[in-house]
């Protein structure tokens, strides 16, 4: 059985996955889960994901694992190598505090279902972009000392780590978002070194199946 990818192609979590599961070489399929039509909420993804969220990734033995960080720690646990995370502890601390700060601080704060609360507040265009803008700059602002101490071309060192899958997608919506790298030249140069990287070009939203304007 193949992996199976249940994805949405601009939603940054599932593209985190997308970079991790390239960077290991693995092949998989594409099972597209339009979050904007609401398709996450139908019967049948709820019989895959119980939490009605993306990423689902269905494995080689027909396991389902949810969560992206915790894909992405399978992965590395059942696919070592390249190895996305260091060889000491105290640098897979510094890597998996990087990531955590994309998924666990920025993210959540600025996902489709949070955009959606707040319009429902009665909160209109312009404020959701303040909201947006606020928490990945707050973000972006943590990450930069970081990435400036520890960075080699990547997030931390001279190869992608977990990192840099959490990193690239954050970067990816902030453009959406207008938010300007100007301020974070040590994550800006990072998202020029992983656009050259194949893995990280193939995982771009433009380039899933899925992809369109809207």
């Amino acid at each position: 059985m193949t992996l199976l990818l249940h994805s949405y192609w601009r939603a940054t979590a599932p593209y985190r996955v997308r970079i991790g599961l390239n960077l290991k070489g693995l092949a998989y399929d594409y099972a597209p889960i339009h979050l904007v039509k609401g398709v996450q909420h139908s019967d049948a993804y709820k019989a895959v994901n119980r939490q009605e969220l993306l990423p689902a990734l269905t494995t080689d033995d027909g396991q389902v694992l949810t969560q992206s960080l915790a894909i992405l720690e399978w992965l590395e646990e059942v696919h070592p190598e390249p190895a996305l995370l260091p060889k000491t502890a105290g640098d897979r601390a510094v890597v998996r505090a990087m990531a955590a700060i994309v998924a666990c601080d920025i993210h959540p704060l600025n996902n489709l279902r949070i955009q959606q609360q707040l319009t429902a507040l009665g909160v209109d265009d312009a404020g959701r972009d303040l909201w947006s803008k606020r928490w990945i700059n707050d973000g972006f602002s943590a990450l930069e000392p970081m990435v400036a101490a520890h960075g080699a071309g990547f997030a931390f060192g001279d190869a992608p780590t977990l990192a840099d899958c959490c990193l690239i997608p954050q970067v990816y919506s902030a453009g959406r978002y207008g938010v300007a790298l100007d301020p974070y030249p040590a994550i800006a140069a990072v998202a020029a070194r992983a656009a050259e990287h194949p893995a990280f070009a193939a995982a771009h939203p433009d380039k899933q199946p899925d992809a369109h304007p809207a």
